[in-house]
């Protein structure tokens, strides 16, 4: 269900619509707004899943495979909320497997072993062996991934996987938010954070347009919304369609750049804590 807001105020006869209508937004179309898009030729498949086991779930969970990241967000102490991305074809398959299929495709996908690449494990061990020697390990014990008994009925979606940003968000009488704005790859989980992002501002601007006695369609506080989050989304979308492309390398220097990447992350605690703030507040 797709959403169009429009604020009315008969004594000042002015109006503003909000275009929240997703990635295939007819009020851009109506805009005539110029759409920068490209397909990642891959589908996310979406599910409400049960786990196998009692847990406290409180953590988010990503995999990345050969075909695309799988993860799982926590929904409740027994349910989780799965975004699977994988190629076209592949969601088409699963969209019509049975459950039976799907749970042992999706914890296959979970918990199988693919073949390691020497270097890249030897490096691995290595800068592992300098972390604990400069005792910048967190020394937290890993957690397991869970397992997954069955789907909740009448869940289980795909939808296609793509790149858009609209070159602009407003004109006059209407503005541009979340998916209708812009489009990302699930992989970061940033799409919704980006979107929040964009009601949180708009929001702030239309309360100082009317603080200040202008109208909430004021040209110049709708352009000074479209400024403001694009200054934001656009280096963020940028940096998702990196990881993307980075993570759809299987070339041994890719993998290890990634791989040495993501465990110094890890090890040095104030980069992650500053990443997982800037990740929270887009």
């Amino acid at each position: 269900m797709f959403l169009v807001v429009i604020l009315f105020c008969a004594k000042n006869r002015f109006y503003l619509q909000i275009g929240a209508d997703g990635h295939k937004s007819r009020v851009r179309q109506a805009m005539g707004a110029k759409y920068v898009d490209w397909d990642y030729g891959q589908m996310g498949i979406v599910a409400t899943v049960q786990l196998s086991e009692p847990t406290e779930n409180i953590v988010a969970w990503q995999r990345f495979l050969p075909t695309g990241p799988v993860a799982l967000l926590p929904l409740t102490s027994s349910l989780s909320s799965l975004v699977w991305s994988m190629t076209t074809e592949e969601a088409k398959r699963l969209l019509k497997a049975s459950e039976e299929e799907f749970v042992d495709n999706l914890n296959d996908a979970l918990w199988k072993s693919y073949p390691k690449d020497t270097i890249v494990e030897g490096a691995m061990k290595g800068l592992t062996k300098l972390l604990d020697d400069l005792q910048l390990q967190n020394g937290a014990t890993r957690q397991l991934q869970p397992s997954i008994s069955h789907i909740v009925e009448g869940s289980r979606a795909a939808f296609p996987l793509g790149f858009g940003h609209a070159v602009k968000y407003v004109q006059p009488g209407v503005a541009l938010v979340g998916d209708a704005a812009h489009r990302v790859h699930p992989l970061a989980g940033q799409g919704v954070n980006l979107g929040f992002g964009d009601v949180t501002a708009l929001v702030q601007v239309l309360g100082d347009a009317v603080e200040n006695g202008a109208v909430v369609s004021d040209e110049a506080y709708l352009n000074k919304y479209e400024s403001m989050r694009q200054w934001n989304n656009i280096p963020t979308m940028l940096a998702i369609d990196a990881l993307h492309r980075l993570y759809k390398g299987t070339a041994t220097p890719i993998v290890l750049a990634r791989s040495l990447g993501l465990q110094l992350t890890n090890a040095i605690k104030p980069l992650k804590n500053l990443l997982m703030q800037q990740a929270s507040q887009r």
